[in-house]
């Protein structure tokens, strides 16, 4: 069913900065949301019944938290839910109090209230304040112990609390060697799940998957690593989402295959664990990059187990009894930032082509048809550039993807060409909608979106093309497909100008000093210096270039080539700069350096500085600023 909305990007922003963080539990759809209040930043989880979107919100906690995930710096789900009979256990972070909060209630028997569920006692201060990173992915043990991760002074742990204690030091059962993640616990409250990565490798690249029993006072007493000759026992692999469906089953991801695929692990004995099923498919990827915790692809339970892949450029659904699988539903999903699934429920907020933030709740009991599509309700947006995918031969004349947005408007003989290198570099462009891209289509550009080699979701060997060629590899890929559009005689060569945020502003820089073609640059909070991100960049990236361009002592010199700062005086094309003094990733003080640099040698150059924002802009005034600066720059740069 198709429903059509007008393209703002304001009010496009507001519903998809609404609704974070939805999670589905019985008949109950819980959500984070911001709460207007005169402190900044205070928000609330709020809940509603599941299929009654025109219901009144519930809001759960007040005025009082700002209920947010900071672990390994890019954080993940803040808060989490658990059943027992008629009661529900919700446990949150909050940042202003540096601790962890609980609160039990009970779900209202009476009809026709706005008061969903009912508070049994008094909100409960947890821990007392503690200068950490909590993790938002929780295990409740038994009823009474409460098992987590959280960082601390550069060390993950993993720590215990009773949840009816107050003002509580954590109990903790063990110190990792380096970094976890996506703890999970069994059916039956007597095993432990979680990932464990360590230098030099980011979790996507190499993890290790294990699991722990646990007694009924919360104590550890066996740990096992899982370890299996076809899948890990000689080869680099990463594990993604271990999520129990029964008591003795675990399925997740893994990409030994080169595909993220399906395996379904049988945890009968700790000491024996087998495969019970696994799933091999090419060009079908069941995960993605672990940049924050707690990212969702399964959900459900052995009778009824629901998970998305991406497969082509879209997202399938599929439907698991009893592991064998009973049904494969095609979608209109580009990408799902939210999934959540209870009993035959499923919850999920979805982006397509041409509509972003859509709440979707699906009862599996009614409608579970070939047409899945066409009776999901959707608003789609009216008036925007559909993607085209586009393959041209990149590096070393390897097949490489983009997508290209056709001018809305035709206001020139040829449109100017704005290409968009993604940050990560460990990402990609899916091709949901983006109110920034289609700002510049009805202006009568043309965008193109390029999935330089080391983008995510094309298969592990498209992923490692970046490996030890960050700098070269993506600047390569954007240089050719510039002149493959040329070559089709679409747009106007000499108006091409390159857009870059974070590690897309390296690439985005190092086309400007390599190649001509490119007319401009505009970057957003870029990496522009290899060394000063060695050294000062947060503990989660810290061995992030070790992949992307080398061991830092052995490959000294390839740090500072690589890095647009030690050549910024050969730029002589004009750049636009955005950055956050709040940046923790990367320092504004280096995009400082490159304008005196520029200024100095004379050639037009403009940074502009946010005070509230970090890596990463979120205020919608500070948005439209920045769409309105560019569009000026690029006025004056290109003659328009």
């Amino acid at each position: 069913m198709k429903n059509h909305i007008s393209n703002k990007s304001e009010d496009l922003n507001k519903l998809k900065n609404s609704h974070k963080e939805l999670l589905l539990l019985k008949n109950l759809i819980f959500w984070i949301e911001p709460v207007h209040t005169e402190k900044e930043g205070i928000n609330a989880i709020f809940v509603r019944p599941f299929n009654k979107k025109k219901s009144r919100p519930q809001n759960l906690t007040g005025e009082e938290f700002y209920i947010k995930n900071s672990f390994h710096g890019y954080g993940g789900m803040s808060y989490k839910c658990f059943e027992s009979g008629e009661n529900i256990y919700i446990f949150w972070i909050d940042q202003l109090s540096k601790s962890l909060w609980s609160q039990v209630f009970q779900i209202n028997v009476l009809e026709n209230t706005d008061n969903y569920i009912l508070p049994k006692g008094s909100i409960n201060k947890l821990t007392n304040s503690i200068e950490g990173n909590f993790d938002g992915c929780f295990c409740l043990m038994n009823e009474s112990t409460l098992i987590g991760l959280i960082e601390i002074n550069k060390n993950d742990y993993l720590y215990s609390l009773n949840i009816k204690g107050i003002n509580q030091d954590l109990k903790i059962l063990k110190k990792f060697n380096n970094f976890a993640g996506d703890l999970s616990s069994n059916s039956s409250d007597n095993l432990l799940s979680w990932i464990e990565w360590d230098t030099p490798y980011m979790p996507w690249e190499k993890n290790d998957l294990f699991f722990a029993e646990i007694d009924v006072y919360g104590q550890l007493k066996k740990i096992k690593k899982f370890s299996h000759k076809n899948i890990n026992k000689n080869k680099n692999v990463s594990f993604f989402q271990p999520f129990w469906i029964s008591e003795k089953i675990l399925v997740c991801s893994e990409d030994s295959s080169g595909w993220w695929n399906l395996i379904f692990l049988d945890v009968s004995e700790i000491e024996s664990i087998f495969i019970k099923k696994r799933v091999k498919r090419n060009f079908v990827e069941y995960g993605v990059p672990q940049w924050v915790s707690g990212i969702t692809y399964f959900g459900g339970t052995i009778k009824n187990f629901f998970c998305l892949a991406k497969k082509g450029n879209n997202l399938i659904l599929e439907h698991y009894k009893d592991l064998l699988l009973n049904k494969e539903f095609s979608t209109l999903f580009t990408s799902v930032s939210d999934f959540s699934v209870f009993g035959k429920n499923l919850l999920l907020k979805g982006n397509g082509f041409d509509f972003m933030g859509n709440i979707i709740e699906i009862d599996f009991a009614e409608k579970a048809s070939s047409t899945f599509s066409e009776e999901i309700y959707v608003e789609h947006i009216k008036d925007c550039s559909n993607p085209e995918s586009f393959w041209f031969k990149g590096f070393e004349d390897k097949s490489t993807h983009s997508f290209l947005y056709r001018p809305l408007e035709d206001k020139f003989i040829k449109p100017p060409l704005l290409v968009r290198a993604h940050s990560g570099p460990t990402s990609f462009f899916d091709g949901s909608y983006n109110p920034e891209v289609q700002y510049w289509t009805s202006k009568g550009f043309f965008v193109a979106e390029v999935n330089y080699g080391g983008s995510s979701g094309f298969g592990k060997e498209y992923r490692e093309r970046l490996n030890d060629k960050w700098g070269i590899v993506d600047s390569y890929d954007c240089k050719a497909l510039v002149l493959d559009l040329l070559k089709l005689d679409l747009v106007d060569r000499d108006k091409v100008v390159i857009f870059g945020n974070s590690a897309g502003g390296l690439t985005a820089l190092n086309c400007l000093l390599y190649e001509s073609i490119f007319t401009a640059a505009i970057c957003k909070y870029p990496v522009i210096d290899l060394k000063d991100m060695h050294y000062n960049t947060h503990r989660f990236e810290k061995n992030y270039l070790n992949s992307l361009v080398g061991n830092f002592s052995n490959n000294y010199d390839d740090y500072i080539n690589r890095s647009p700062i030690n050549k910024i005086n050969k730029i002589k094309k004009p750049i636009l700069l955005f950055h956050g003094k709040k940046d923790l990733v990367i320092s504004y003080k280096q995009t400082l350096k490159v304008q005196e640099i520029l200024i100095k040698n004379n050639m037009y150059s403009e940074v502009v500085l946010f005070e509230n924002e970090g890596h990463g802009f979120k205020d919608i005034q500070n948005k439209e600023l920045v769409k309105q600066k560019s569009e000026k720059f690029l006025k004056n740069t290109l003659n328009i």
